[in-house]
Parts: C-alpha cells; sequence; structure tokens
C-alpha cells in the first residue's frame, strides 16, 4: 500500500507542477522539482521491486532495504520539493537542503542492502 501511495504522490506532484506550477517557479526551482520528482518515481518503483521480491520470496529481512528507501524519498525528494518552493514560499528554511544528501544517502544504503541481500541469496 506504501509503495502504491508513493507512485501515486510522485505522479501528482509532477502533474501539480506542470500545470499548476509552471507559470510559477524559476527555471532553477523547475529543475529542483524536476530532480525530486525523478528520484521519487525511481524510488518508488523501487519499494515495489523490494516488496514484490519480498512477496514472492526472492528476499527475505527486506524492512531494512524499504525503509530506508522510504526514508530517502521522504528526507531527499520532499526536501528539494519545499526547497523548490521557496519561489511561493520564501519563508520556507534554506537548511533544508542540508537534509538532501542524508536521503541521498539513504537511498544509497537501501540500493546496497538490496544487492548484499541477492549476492546473499545466491
Amino acid at each position: 500500500m506504501i509503495a502504491g501511495v508513493c507512485m501515486a504522490l510522485a505522479v501528482a506532484l509532477g502533474a501539480f507542477a506542470a500545470h499548476g506550477l509552471k507559470d510559477t517557479l524559476s527555471a532553477y526551482s523547475t529543475d529542483i522539482w524536476k530532480t525530486a520528482n525523478f528520484y521519487h518515481f525511481i524510488h518508488g518503483l523501487g519499494l515495489w521491486l523490494v516488496v514484490l521480491s519480498e512477496r514472492s520470496g526472492y528476499l527475505q529481512k527486506a524492512n531494512a532495504i524499504f525503509y530506508s528507501m522510504l526514508g530517502g524519498i521522504i528526507l531527499f525528494s520532499a526536501s528539494l520539493y519545499l526547497l523548490a518552493l521557496r519561489d511561493v514560499f520564501p519563508l520556507l528554511p534554506k537548511w533544508l537542503g542540508a537534509i538532501t544528501p542524508l536521503g541521498g544517502l539513504l537511498f544509497i544504503l537501501s540500493w546496497m542492502l538490496l544487492s548484499f541481500y541477492f549476492f546473499e541469496k545466491k
């Protein structure tokens, strides 16, 4: 369910930017939004990969992978979405950019864990 909601939210946020924010965001903020949305999509699909792998028996102990990937979406993509919205809401703090790399580290961790678990299985 979480993976599905995550993907639906990625689609909705992409559409919102394309239609609702196209005349509001600067080119720089639009690029930030697109980066957030791209990583949101990729890792939303990654969540599905983890869930399907666990359900089919290829993967065990998937919680660490799933939650590190979900945490990455929240910290990386959400912080970038909010940074992009500083054009509209200038009071949003700049320090949100300091959170983004933590989300990136969670993304890296999740893919490394997934690789290790599949390697271990073989």
